[in-house]
């Protein structure tokens, strides 16, 4: 879980510059210093992904989805939760060392914060960076624009140019021609809900994105004890389970499906062979169920795999950044070694492998 949403990034051209938007994408004018961009995925593009994970042998959706305004709320309430760690583990290194990451990736440059979650993260790190623009960027469009405007009242002077858009493949992202000191924040270890192979493929995107040099911020949840984990993703209070349930409620809403609620239920736990957190939907009955005119069989006890969180230690981190294209500069840890913050600069063509 965590600041889980998933973005698209578009290559830079030769000189730097993104290739210009669609009329229907260009950027609004809210009030204030906010520009907002809006890539947001089409209803086609939800169903074509809906449609197509529960046609899969193992039926499986992904967590992007789970980002309506619903959903964003939700996950809002996740992170105060007593038994979820890893938000407030991440702001506490923030605060801390929040002068040390300044130093390492730049006073005054462009920020880019990938999946905006927090705002308590994101104002400890423009109080220690004071970029001269800071781009957010989330697949939820109204949590972006609340997020958004709230940082423009506590942060008056600076410039935001925010982007609702889907990272999880290629991406978009208004970028300036002029803009050459590039730095980027990827916070709440929403890196693990990628695939291996799949989180290296992000992480050549985005070290693309910001060119040789370029430094990226990025939060890594560590592995620990698996009953802490546990807790962490099935909460007492119920949250995460409503978190997990409203993606079906979603599908109803915008895919016309006629999910029965009450005969799913919430699933997590820690898949110590994949050292991961696994998040499932499971059948109570034997059912059918129709999305947008098609059908879909479930047997009692199917599930649907809604999410992976995967846990890394810092040397395998490190080696899936390296095969990425990134160093690692420098990495902090809170003192229970429950949470890490990364460091990572892009690698010039001569730099040694």
């Amino acid at each position: 879980m965590s600041g889980r949403g998933a973005f698209k990034a578009a290559d830079r051209t030769a000189h730097g510059a993104m290739p210009a938007l669609p009329a229907s994408q260009r950027a609004l004018q809210p009030p204030g210093s906010i520009r907002f961009f809006d890539d947001h995925p089409t209803p086609a593009d939800v169903r074509a992904e809906v449609l197509a994970g529960l046609s899969q042998p193992r039926k499986r959706l992904p967590p992007k989805l789970f980002y309506d305004l619903e959903g964003s709320r939700l996950f809002d309430a996740i992170t105060e939760l007593p038994e979820y760690y890893p938000t407030r583990t991440e702001i506490g290194i923030l605060r801390e060392h929040g002068g040390a990451m300044a130093d390492r990736l730049g006073r005054g440059h462009v920020l880019i914060e990938l999946g905006s979650g927090s705002s308590l993260k994101i104002q400890t790190l423009l109080e220690a960076l004071q970029p001269s623009v800071y781009l957010p960027v989330d697949i939820s469009k109204e949590h972006l624009l609340e997020s958004a405007h709230a940082l423009s009242k506590r942060f008056p002077r600076l410039a935001i140019r925010a982007a609702c858009a889907d990272y999880s493949a290629s991406f978009r992202l208004p970028l300036e021609p002029h803009w050459t000191n590039l730095a980027a924040f990827f916070p709440g270890s929403s890196i693990g809900n990628f695939d291996p192979v799949d989180a290296a493929r992000l992480l050549a995107r985005v070290a693309k994105m910001l060119g040789p040099g370029g430094r990226l911020l990025i939060g890594v949840d560590l592995p620990k004890d698996p009953l802490i984990l546990n807790a962490a993703y099935d909460d007492a209070q119920g949250v995460t389970a409503a978190f997990n349930i409203n993606l079906l409620a979603r599908i109803n809403r915008e895919l016309g499906a006629d999910f029965d609620l009450t005969t799913f239920r919430h699933h997590a736990f820690f898949n110590s062979d994949e050292s991961r957190v696994e998040m499932h939907l499971v059948s109570r009955i034997d059912q059918m169920v129709r999305v947008d005119g098609e059908s879909f069989h479930f047997h009692a006890g199917e599930t649907i795999h809604t999410e992976n969180s995967y846990k890394y230690d810092i040397e395998t981190f490190h080696r899936l950044a390296a095969g990425a294209g990134f160093a690692a500069e420098q990495v902090w840890c809170d003192r229970d070694e429950l949470f890490s913050v990364h460091c990572l600069v892009v690698r010039g063509p001569s730099s040694e492998e």
